[in-house]
C-alpha cells in the first residue's frame, strides 16, 4: 500500500468519524430545530466525501466502505435520551461539548484534506486534487458552524 492511499483511507475514516459526530449531535439535540437540522446537512456532506473518496481509493486498489451501519441503530436512541433529558440543564453542557467534539474532528478532517491534496499535488494525480478542491471548502465550513456555535451558546450556557 503506497503513501497516498494510506492517506486516503485515513481521511476517509476521519470523514467517517466527523458525519458520525455531526449525526450524534442531531439525534442527542432533536429539541434544537436549528442545531438538529444543520448538523444532519453537514453530516451528509461528510458522507459524501466519504463515498466520494472510496471512489477515488478504488484507482489505487483500495477499497473502502461508504456507509455508516451503525448511524440507524443509535439515532433512535440517542433521540429518546434527548427526550427525557430535554428539561434538565446538562444538556446545555452536552452540547457545547458535542460541538467541541464536532470542531476538533473536522480541524482533524481539514488537516487531512491538506496533506492529501499535497500529495495529489506531488503525484500530479489531478482528479484527486480536483475532490480536495471540492471537499475541503465544505469541511472548513463544518468547522466554521462548530467554532460559530461555540461562540454563540458558550455565554448563556456557562453564565447560567
Amino acid at each position: 500500500m503506497s503513501k497516498l492511499t494510506l492517506a486516503i483511507a485515513e481521511l476517509h475514516r476521519s470523514e467517517a468519524h466527523l458525519a458520525h459526530d455531526l449525526r450524534a449531535i442531531a439525534a442527542r439535540h432533536h429539541a434544537d430545530q436549528d442545531i438538529c437540522h444543520l448538523a444532519r446537512d453537514l453530516a451528509a456532506w461528510s458522507d459524501d466525501h466519504a463515498a466520494t473518496l472510496a471512489d477515488h481509493a478504488r484507482h489505487y486498489g483500495l477499497r473502502l466502505s461508504s456507509t455508516d451501519r451503525r448511524r440507524r441503530l443509535t439515532r433512535g436512541m440517542q433521540e429518546r435520551l434527548s427526550d427525557v433529558l430535554r428539561r434538565r440543564p446538562e444538556p446545555a453542557l452536552l452540547l457545547l461539548a458535542d460541538l467541541r467534539r464536532v470542531h476538533r474532528a473536522a480541524a482533524g478532517t481539514s488537516m487531512d484534506w491538506e496533506l492529501l491534496a499535497q500529495g495529489a499535488q506531488a503525484t500530479k494525480d489531478t482528479r484527486l486534487l480536483a475532490v480536495t478542491k471540492r471537499c475541503h471548502p465544505q469541511t472548513l465550513r463544518q468547522m466554521r458552524w462548530a467554532n460559530a456555535m461555540l461562540k454563540e451558546l458558550s455565554p448563556q450556557v456557562l453564565a447560567s
